[in-house]
């Protein structure tokens, strides 16, 4: 057994106990695959502000940070401030409330594209909606999504998620799913503006992260291309910012890079720590699916919401934290693009001391670290990552060098919040570089064993 894997066990037994449970009645053990690596997952217990704890009593900085949802942190004060008296009158009504009518106000002030909003409560079904919304509107079949793109796992865009791409993402989809959902690179504009006009005609839509998959930055030009192109072939620009709104700045990617979609999803900050998903976006879509459209049965669009949506802690959050974020946007912002700045260039500085060719890419406060082949291989898309790049090397021996000494990351990074302090940065760049030594000496070994 490899070193940092003994380690892990030692450390972890309590963690170890709990999958052999879950492993009864769960598949896999878990309930998100996210949440499953090897040889079994931590098992947390609390969290507050930067750092989470384990059942064992390991305390880690934490850089998942809920799925990327906890821009402040863990439990921030001015979402939990009075939530537990207001939500006193109840959790969950399923009745129209004030509260949502204000979020619904301060969303469609702030977001750029928002004219009208419809909230639910996951961003899986917030896609979903967008999509058919795109094809109801323009009477047409054809969604493009880039490769690698993740949406959620809804039926229709459950396309070309992992190499190799080609081959059908799950079994229990129906064969129409590739037929009518389609895929371009991400930051391959001239690739792009191919299959859009090969698909124009049926062409309803595109939806698209404006951060690509593993946090790659947008080429300059690439979405402003695609939105345009989808505009003079007459579908439906979306643009998914589930994670990016209001992490890359108050108005998302929208506002970071000058870009007004004719729909959007957003959720995970925006939802102040509780389950919210939403559409939002051009009044003329977003009628289709008002119960007083007057459209007849398969004109109007079928949008549910779900049991629990608009849920008093969720509007309630929600709303506090957008205020928050709008009060505090000339300290919050330049302060996590500053820190992811130096976060990155400083993973990059651990490894290339050690000789290893590491490359740490994101925006803003978002981050993600590979390891190339080279330190000259292009990392455009996560096609060029999933090829040119040792997945299995950041997942598994990355990730739990790390974990060992208190860093919980995904993919090799996370995301930064107003929680992380400078001391909790300066302990992950030093975990990096004790990583990075033991990386290489056990490379060393290897080599040296194989001589």
């Amino acid at each position: 057994m490899e070193d940092y894997l003994k380690e892990y066990t030692e450390r972890t037994p309590g963690s170890a106990k709990l999958y052999a449970r879950a492993m009864q009645v769960m598949p896999g053990g878990v309930s998100h695959n996210m949440r499953y690596f090897p040889p079994y997952p931590l098992y947390i217990k609390k969290a507050s502000g930067s750092r989470i704890w384990d059942v064992d009593g390991n305390e880690y900085i934490d850089l998942w940070m809920g799925h990327y949802a906890h821009i402040l942190g863990h439990q921030p004060e001015p979402i939990v401030r009075g939530l537990p008296e207001k939500t006193a009158q109840g959790a969950h009504w399923g009745i129209v409330n004030e509260y949502q009518v204000a979020f619904a106000e301060d969303i469609c002030r702030i977001v750029p594209c928002a004219e009208k909003v419809r909230f639910g409560v996951s961003g899986t079904e917030a896609t979903m909606y967008a999509v058919r919304l795109a094809r109801a509107f323009t009477g047409r079949n054809v969604i493009l999504k880039v490769r690698g793109g993740w949406h959620g796992p809804g039926t229709d865009l459950s396309v070309a998620l992992h190499a190799p791409m080609d081959v059908a993402e799950s079994a229990g989809l129906p064969p129409g799913v590739a037929e009518y959902t389609k895929t371009i690179s991400f930051n391959d504009i001239e690739g792009t503006i191919a299959t859009l006009h090969r698909n124009g005609p049926d062409l309803a839509g595109v939806i698209i992260e404006a951060v690509g998959q593993y946090f790659i930055p947008p080429a300059d030009g690439f979405l402003q291309a695609v939105q345009e192109e989808t505009k003079k072939l007459g579908g439906v620009f979306i643009l998914d910012e589930i994670i990016t709104g209001c992490r890359l700045s108050l108005r998302g990617a929208q506002g970071r890079y000058g870009v007004k979609p004719d729909l959007t999803t957003m959720g995970k900050v925006l939802g102040g720590g509780m389950n919210l998903g939403l559409v939002a976006g051009r009044k003329d879509i977003m009628e289709l699916a008002s119960p007083t459209s007057g459209l007849p049965k398969g004109r109007g669009v079928l949008m549910g919401g779900g049991t629990f949506s608009c849920m008093l802690p969720s509007m309630i959050a929600g709303r506090a934290m957008l205020k928050h974020l709008e009060k505090y946007e000339g300290e919050i912002y330049p302060a996590l693009e500053d820190q992811g700045q130096q976060l990155r260039k400083g993973i990059e500085n651990a490894f290339r001391s050690q000789g290893i060719a590491a490359k740490c890419f994101g925006v803003g406060s978002l981050f993600t670290t590979c390891f190339p082949s080279s330190a000259e291989a292009p990392l455009r898309n996560i096609e060029d990552v999933e090829l040119g790049t040792d997945i299995a090397r950041r997942d598994k021996e990355f990730r739990l060098r790390l974990l060992n000494k208190g860093v919980y990351t995904i993919y090799g990074g996370g995301a930064l919040s107003m929680a992380h302090t400078e001391e909790d940065r300066q302990r992950i760049i030093k975990a990096v570089k004790e990583t990075a030594t033991e990386m290489s000496m056990a490379k060393t070994q290897v080599v040296n064993k194989n001589i």
